[in-house]
């Protein structure tokens, strides 16, 4: 049986529409005009025998159909985008990283080269941020984040846990006669009193948190810059274990304590599920989560 579709121009009209929430930004997109715009989509809604905006001036917004319509609609322009690139490239083309700060200096760019060697057709390029990606407008083809890896629309890979403990430089610790027990930090500069890891930690470590909000408060904004921080003698930092082993075995930083701590957050590797079969996407997968398992067990041994 043959499959009803609708005009493809209606629906391109409308998912651009949609995604802008403007007729303007879609013509723009698209290389039509604002009217060309507004006639294809009363074509798609004739068809449909619902209006899928409300038309406000200067403003569009999706009905309730419209808002049905909207998602699928993305997610079926993804895949066909996702076969085309596939067709034309394999895995070949630039691979667009959007990572945290943290990640991105700890591990990715130490491994990254690897990757590389393993897939030179495939060009990297690497960016910095915490901010929201828009995969419909960014141009990202994953991120890595870090939180609680449940993100709608998104498919999402734990690479490792957000675990944490408190780390400082020898002659911080040396400066009141060394760290003996959880209580003497408290003697001591804290990196960003304001970090919810704190409270948690001291909690865990029998030891009360009530005069952190008296402290003076610090915020660097990732914790790799926390780590050069107390590297420097600055306070003391809640870091990521796994993260500073070359810190911790050359005497640059000490863990006082083994016990660390874990909010059940991690980092992630996302992307949209609609590109879960893109190329570079799967070899880039398959990649990053090899590697970083070799290297949590190669430190676990």
């Amino acid at each position: 049986m043959a499959l009803q579709l609708p005009p493809l121009t209606a629906v391109r009209a409308f998912e651009a529409a949609a995604r802008h929430g403007s007729f303007t930004k879609a013509a723009a997109e698209l290389g039509m005009t604002q009217a060309a715009v507004s006639y294809q989509i009363k074509v798609l809604e004739d068809r449909i025998g619902a209006p899928l905006f409300l038309r406000r001036p200067r403003q569009i917004v999706l009905t309730e159909t419209g808002r049905e319509l909207a998602p699928a609609v993305s997610e079926a322009f993804e895949l066909l985008s996702a076969a085309y690139q596939t067709a034309k490239h394999g895995a070949q083309g630039t691979l667009v990283i959007n990572s945290v700060q943290t990640f991105a200096a700890q591990w990715l760019a130490l491994h990254m080269g690897s990757f590389q060697i393993a897939h030179p057709a495939l060009a990297v390029r690497l960016q910095t941020s915490t901010d929201l990606v828009d995969f419909g407008r960014d141009d990202v083809d994953v991120v890595i984040r870090a939180g609680g890896g449940n993100w709608p629309g998104l498919a999402s890979h734990l690479l490792l846990r957000a675990l944490f403990t408190p780390m400082l430089s020898p002659a911080l610790a040396a400066s009141i006669g060394g760290v003996r027990e959880p209580a003497d930090l408290m003697r001591l500069p804290i990196i960003d009193s304001a970090d919810p890891w704190w409270p948690k930690w001291l909690e865990e470590a029998g030891v009360s948190s009530e005069s952190l909000p008296k402290r003076p408060r610090s915020q660097l904004g990732a914790q790799t810059f926390e780590a050069s921080a107390a590297m420097a003698g600055r306070g003391v930092a809640l870091l990521t274990p796994a993260f500073y082993r070359a810190e911790l075995e050359s005497g640059r930083l000490i863990q006082p304590f083994d016990l660390v701590c874990d909010d059940g957050h991690g980092y992630w590797l996302a992307y949209p599920e609609a590109r879960r079969n893109s190329p570079k996407i799967r070899v880039f997968r398959d990649w990053i989560l090899s590697a970083v398992r070799d290297w949590l067990g190669a430190a676990a041994s």
